[in-house]
């Protein structure tokens, strides 16, 4: 058989399997690591180039909006249950629109977070939920699983074979401009919910940090508009006891973060 066919043969193979476990890592024969981080800085440059769509704000202006949320991170990131956690970017923007409840992360560990997300909550451990489940989404490589789904072989083939190389920054640039990255499966949601348990259970904030946000939105009547970044399948109540039985099989502190220096009322109230 002619080599070229070979390799075609076993690229398709690869992608029809999608990404398997390999010593506690999620990695796809296809993508490496590299490759996630390589989408996630073109839908970055995609997202800086365009500030009218995602007005992002600049960390000299409000650094110490900066500090308290690159904390808040760096203690997740601290977590024995991150597998990527040198290989990806893990660069954080904070997106000013505060009729947006949303956060996401790109492949390769690039967050954004909106003001209105962050006015919403009411506590430090809420956020550092959300963000532990984002991270998730990235460091357990969902979105590539997604890309595999949605875009098909013959795109994700002639990426592989490197015979369109813009076809890689055309996708970048058609994920950050519709979301389409966002749209989960349910097994990626419920997962990420899982780590973000295991995440924070590593660190000071409360462990079912995640679970507030859903049970802030059932209080309030707003289910059946929970933002698209926690999907409603599972639904929020589920969402909540599903986090909560997690959190007592892990037995983690689900006690609030005692916290020193600038608190989370302060962080607030230190954004536009």
């Amino acid at each position: 058989m002619n080599v070229l066919k070979l390799n075609a043969s076993l690229i398709i193979m690869v992608l029809l399997s999608g990404c398997v476990a390999s010593g506690g890592k999620v990695t796809s024969l296809l993508f490496a690591p590299s490759d996630d981080k390589k989408l996630g800085e073109q839908v970055s440059q995609e997202i800086a180039s365009n500030p009218a769509e995602y007005p992002v704000l600049s960390e000299s202006k409000y650094p110490q909006a900066y500090q308290y949320l690159n904390a808040m991170r760096d203690q997740i990131l601290a977590s024995n249950d991150i597998d990527y956690k040198r290989e990806f970017a893990w660069e954080l923007k904070i997106i000013q629109d505060d009729k947006v409840l949303n956060a996401f992360a790109t492949p390769g560990g690039y967050i954004y977070v909106y003001t209105g997300l962050i006015k919403y909550l009411e506590k430090a451990d809420d956020l550092a939920g959300v963000m532990g489940h984002e991270i998730a989404h990235a460091d357990r490589r969902h979105s590539i699983k997604q890309l595999e789904k949605q875009y098909g072989l013959n795109i994700l083939l002639s990426i592989a074979l490197g015979n369109e190389p813009t076809q890689l920054a055309q996708i970048a640039a058609q994920l950050a401009g519709t979301g389409a990255i966002l749209k989960f499966s349910r097994s990626a949601e419920s997962e990420a919910d899982e780590y973000s348990v295991k995440y924070l259970g590593d660190t000071p904030y409360a462990c079912n940090g995640a679970a507030s946000f859903f049970q802030k939105l059932l209080d309030q009547g707003q289910a059946g508009g929970t933002p698209e970044f926690l999907s409603t399948h599972p639904s929020p109540k589920s969402r909540v006891s599903d986090i909560n039985a997690t959190a007592q099989s892990a037995a983690c502190s689900t006690d609030l973060i005692k916290e020193t220096g600038m608190n989370y009322t302060q962080f607030k109230a230190s954004l536009p």
